[in-house]
C-alpha cells in the first residue's frame, strides 16, 4: 500500500526545479496509496568523481508526514547546500515514494527510497512485503553490513551492493540487469521495485510480482502515435508509477507492466526481459529471462478525472458523481428494445463463458471490505434469478481455512483495483483448484482481471478518495447486470427482469433526487458529531447497505459504528440499546418490510434514538413517536434500492467528517490500494 513514481528524462532539456516538481506531483497524484511518509532521490551536480566512480553518488530526501511536509523539507535542505535548481540537464533519473508503514513505523530511516549504504550507491522504492527478508538480512549482517532502517525492503540495495561488489572482483563487469536479475532469484512476496544507482547513470530498472506498475511514454513531435513503443533513441520523457493516474497528466500511452518481468531504461531505450518461475526441489526459481516486445496501450482518462473540480474533497465529488458513473457502468450493456428484441443485457466480457457460467454447481462471491459488501447486496438477485446458491467469502478468511472451491464452481472476484493481494491470493487458490474465475473490477489491465477467465469491468472512472463510494454503487450494478445475464434464458422470470432493466435505466435520476439530501445529512451529522458510537440495523438487501454505511462511517469520521442484521437484534444487540445510543433502522419497501416495522417498534418501546430510513410516503408505517428522525428516499426496485440508500449514509459520513475536522480523502491508518496482505 505505498506509490511509487519515478521519472527520466533522456535529450529532452529540464531544469532540476522542473524535475523536482514532476516527482512532487507524481506522489500527490499517488498520496491516497500511502501518507505516513515520503521520499524522492534525484541526481547531485557534483563535478568530481566519487571512489573512482564517473558519477556523484545520487541525493535522497525523506520525510514523515504528508507530501507536503516532504516538499518542504526539501527545499529548505537544497537552500543549505550549493544545488543549483536552475541547471538544466538533458538526462536525468529521479524516483519518488509514498509510504504507508507495514516494516518500521513511519520515520524518515524507514521512508523509502532505502538505501544500500551511506553513500547511496544502490538506492530501491518498494511497494509490497518480502516474506522471506529476515534470511537475508541476517546473510547481510555476517558480511558486515549494517542496517539502518527497520524495513524488509532494505536488504534489496544492500543485496545489490553486495551482488556488485562481488562480481567485479577480478575486473570483470556486471550490467545493471544481471544486479538486479540475481536479486530477484533470491526474492519471496509481493514486490513493484525501481533500482536507481550512481554505478549506473541516468539508468533506471523497474519490475514486479503482485504489486501494480505502468510505463508511461512521452516521445518527441516525432511520435507517430501508433501505440508501439518505440526503441528509438529520440528525445523522449519515461515515468513509472503505482497508478495511471499520475500519468495521465503528461501522456496516455502507456504499459502496464506484467508479473515477472523487468524493464531497464538506457540510454533513451526500454528493454523488457520476461521470467518464466519454474518449481524445484528447492522451490521456486527463476529461469534466464527473455527478451519480449510490448505493445503500448492508450489511457482513456482524462486530467479532468483526477482533480477535484469545484468540490472541496475526492469523496464529496465522488458521491456527487455517482448519476454519472451508473450510467457509464451501465452504457452499452442494457438493451431496451421493441418487441422483438425485448429487453436484455449484454456483457461482452462474459459472452464467451456464459453457458458454463450458468451450469455452474454454486457461486463463491469473494471480495474484500467494501467489494465484499457490494457482492452481499447483489446476491439475493442472483440467487433468484439464476436458481443456483450463492456463497459469500472473505477472501483472507477463505484462504485461511482452505475453504473447498470445486470445479463445478464458478469463483466471483471483487475489486475496485483489481489489485488487492487478499483477493489476489484466493483467485490464485481457485484457480489451483479448477473454478471458473470472474472478475468484476474497476480497472482495466489490473492484475485480477488479467488473471480470471473472464470479467465486467465497472467502468466508474477514478475513485481517488480512499472510502469507496461509486464504485461500490457500480459493483453493485454490475453484478445485477451479471444476475440479469445468467438468467437470461429463463422465461418465468421474464416480467421480474423487465421491471429490474427498466429501473436500471432510471437509476441515475433516483440518484440525483437522493442527492439532494446532502443539506438534510449535514444537519443529521451535526446533531451525531459528539457521539462515540452508531448502530445501523438492515436486512434482507439491505444488510449490506447496514454493513457499507457503518464501514464509511467508521472508515473516514473515525466513529465507533456497527452494521448489524436486524434479525439478529433480539440475539445480543437489544443489551445496547437505551435512549442515548442513536440507531439507524433501513425500512425501505422489500419483502423484509413488516419485519423492519416490527423491529422499529421494539427498539422504540426500549426508548431507542431512532434515525429510520424509509421511502416517501412511508412515513405513518414507520414512524412510532415524533422524535424519530426520518431519511425519506426513492423507492425503486427492491434490489436497486441499496444504490439508492447508501448515498445519504455517504453524506451522513463524509460531513461527519469534515465536521469533526479529520481528513476526508486519507483516513487515518488506511490506503486505497491494500496490495498487501
Amino acid at each position: 500500500m505505498c506509490g511509487i513514481f519515478a521519472y527520466l528524462n533522456y535529450n529532452v532539456q529540464r531544469e532540476r526545479g522542473y524535475i523536482l516538481q514532476v516527482l512532487f506531483n507524481g506522489l500527490r497524484r499517488l498520496e491516497y496509496r500511502g501518507y505516513d511518509s515520503s521520499g524522492i532521490a534525484i541526481d547531485d551536480s557534483l563535478p568530481s568523481p566519487i571512489n573512482g566512480c564517473s558519477a556523484p553518488p545520487p541525493l535522497v530526501f525523506r520525510q514523515t508526514g504528508n507530501i507536503e511536509s516532504l516538499v518542504k523539507s526539501v527545499y529548505q535542505e537544497i537552500e543549505a547546500t550549493d544545488l543549483n535548481l536552475k541547471e538544466s540537464l538533458d538526462v536525468h533519473a529521479g524516483i519518488a515514494h509514498t509510504r504507508w508503514a507495514t516494516h518500521g513505523e513511519p520515520a524518515p530511516r524507514n521512508s523509502h527510497p532505502q538505501r544500500s549504504g551511506p553513500d547511496n550507491e544502490f538506492l530501491v522504492v518498494h511497494n509490497g512485503i518480502l516474506t522471506n527478508y529476515q534470511v537475508w538480512k541476517q546473510m547481510l549482517l555476517r558480511h558486515g553490513f549494517t542496517f539502518e532502517s527497520d524495513t524488509d525492503t532494505e536488504v534489496i540495495p544492500k543485496l545489490a551492493k553486495y551482488i556488485f561488489d562481488q562480481s567485479n572482483q577480478g575486473g570483470q563487469t556486471v550490467t545493471f540487469s544481471e544486479v538486479v536479475i540475481e536479486i530477484l532469484r533470491h526474492l519471496e512476496g509481493a514486490y513493484a521495485l525501481i533500482f536507481k544507482s550512481k554505478h549506473y547513470p541516468n539508468e533506471l530498472i523497474a519490475c514486479k510480482r503482485g504489486s501494480p506498475l505502468v510505463l508511461g511514454v512521452k516521445e518527441s513531435a516525432e511520435d507517430d502515435g501508433s501505440g508501439f513503443f518505440s526503441s528509438n533513441k529520440s528525445p523522449k520523457e519515461l515515468f513509472f508509477s503505482s497508478d495511471a493516474n499520475a500519468l495521465v497528466e503528461h501522456t496516455k500511452r502507456v504499459l502496464v507492466i506484467e508479473d515477472d518481468e523487468l524493464v531497464h531504461i538506457k540510454d533513451g531505450c526500454v528493454s523488457i526481459l520476461k521470467f518464466n518461475r519454474n518449481r524445484g526441489n528447492n522451490g521456486e526459481v527463476l529461469s534466464r529471462p527473455a527478451s519480449v516486445q510490448r505493445a503500448l496501450s492508450i489511457l482513456e482518462m482524462e486530467v479532468e478525472q483526477i482533480n477535484k473540480g469545484s468540490f472541496e474533497h475526492y469523496m464529496q465529488k465522488e458521491i456527487h458523481e455517482q448519476p454519472e458513473s451508473l450510467t457509464t457502468t451501465m452504457r452499452g450493456r442494457l438493451i431496451r428494445g421493441g418487441s422483438s428484441k425485448g429487453k436484455n443485457v449484454l456483457l461482452g466480457g462474459l459472452k464467451d463463458h456464459l453457458m458454463s457460467i450458468r451450469r455452474s454447481r454454486r457461486f463463491l462471491f469473494i471480495g474484500c471490505g467494501t467489494s465484499y459488501n457490494a457482492a452481499l447486496a447483489a446476491r439475493p438477485i442472483l440467487e433468484e434469478l439464476s436458481g443456483i446458491p450463492v456463497t459469500m467469502e472473505i477472501a483472507s478468511d477463505l484462504l485461511d481455512r482452505r475453504g473447498p472451491v470445486y470445479r463445478e464452481d464458478t469463483a466471483v472476484f471483487v475489486s475496485q483495483s483489481g489489485e488487492t493481494a487478499d483477493t489476489l491470493n484466493a483467485l490464485e487458490y481457485a484457480l489451483d483448484n479448477g473454478a471458473l474465475c470472474v472478475g468484476i473490477t474497476n480497472a482495466v489491465g489490473s492484475a485480477i482481471a488479467r488473471k480470471t477467465h473472464c470479467g465486467v469491468h465497472i467502468n466508474a472512472g477514478c475513485e481517488i478518495g480512499v472510502a469507496s463510494t461509486k464504485a461500490y454503487t457500480s459493483q453493485i450494478v454490475a453484478m445485477a447486470m451479471l444476475a440479469l445475464a445468467i438468467g437470461g434464458d429463463t422465461i418465468s422470470n421474464q416480467a421480474r427482469r423487465d421491471a429490474i432493466i427498466d429501473g436500471l435505466f432510471d437509476l441515475p435520476n433516483k440518484v440525483r433526487e437522493v442527492l439532494k439530501l446532502d443539506q438534510e445529512m449535514k444537519d443529521l451529522a451535526e446533531q451525531l458529531v459528539a457521539e462515540q458510537s452508531l448502530l445501523m440495523f438492515g436486512r434482507g438487501y439491505n444488510y449490506a447497505t447496514a454493513l457499507e454505511g457503518a464501514l464509511k462511517v467508521k472508515e473516514v469520521a473515525l466513529m465507533h459504528t456497527e452494521g448489524m442484521l436486524a434479525g439478529e437484534m433480539k440475539h445480543g444487540p437489544l443489551a445496547l440499546v437505551d435512549e442515548n445510543l442513536p440507531i439507524v433502522v433501513i425500512a425501505t419497501r422489500d419483502s423484509c418490510f413488516s419485519k423492519q416495522q416490527s423491529v422499529i417498534q421494539q427498539l422504540h418501546a426500549r426508548k431507542g434514538r431512532l434515525i429510520v430510513m424509509c421511502n416517501r410516503g412511508d412515513a405513518a408505517s414507520v414512524c412510532p413517536g415524533e422524535a424519530t428522525r426520518l431519511i425519506e428516499v426513492p423507492q425503486v426496485e427492491d434490489c436497486l434500492q441499496p444504490v439508492i440508500n447508501i448515498v445519504p449514509l455517504q453524506l451522513l459520513a463524509y460531513h461527519l467528517t469534515v465536521l469533526r475536522g479529520y481528513n476526508v480523502d486519507q483516513p487515518r491508518n488506511l490506503a486505497k490500494s491494500v496490495t498487501t496482505e
